[in-house]
């Protein structure tokens, strides 16, 4: 897969996991990505949670994506930092997209809601077909 095709495949598929470190000790839950294209790979949490924690400490992580044909199945994982992004317009963009959390906002306001960008970023695809072949490392973003 290239660039393009990467992007492709996450927008696609836009639920993945996502690995933080807590001290020593490995976290991972599920997510679901805003975005992703050439200016990053964009997902929101909450500045409350134990996530906002972890990346404020070490915004390292890993992105886990996987696509739901268990013939052919395909898994991209992305590597990088992220970032907080403290953007109006962009909070606002995602609570009209994400239904589910307009009554949290209207009841907190934006600024609890954590908005995160990687835009430096390496990604390795994973298929059944190639198993057992070398890791190819494709860099997604460097800015």
């Amino acid at each position: 897969m290239n660039k393009r095709e990467i992007f492709e495949f996450l927008n696609a598929f836009p639920m993945f996991h996502l690995a933080t470190v807590e001290g020593n000790h490995p976290r991972v839950r599920a997510m679901l990505l805003y975005r992703a294209d050439e200016n990053g790979i964009i997902f929101n949490g909450a500045k409350g949670k134990d996530l906002h924690k972890q990346l404020t400490k070490d915004p390292q992580v890993e992105m886990c994506f996987t696509d739901t044909n268990f013939e052919t199945l395909k898994q991209v994982r992305v590597s990088g930092t992220v970032e907080l992004v403290e953007d109006l317009a962009l909070k606002k963009e995602i609570i009209e997209k994400r239904e589910f959390l307009k009554p949290w906002i209207e009841q907190v306001g934006y600024e609890p809601l954590a908005v995160y960008r990687m835009r430096k970023a390496t990604a390795t695809v994973w298929t059944l077909a190639d198993n057992f072949a070398p890791k190819e490392f494709i860099e997604l973003l460097n800015a």
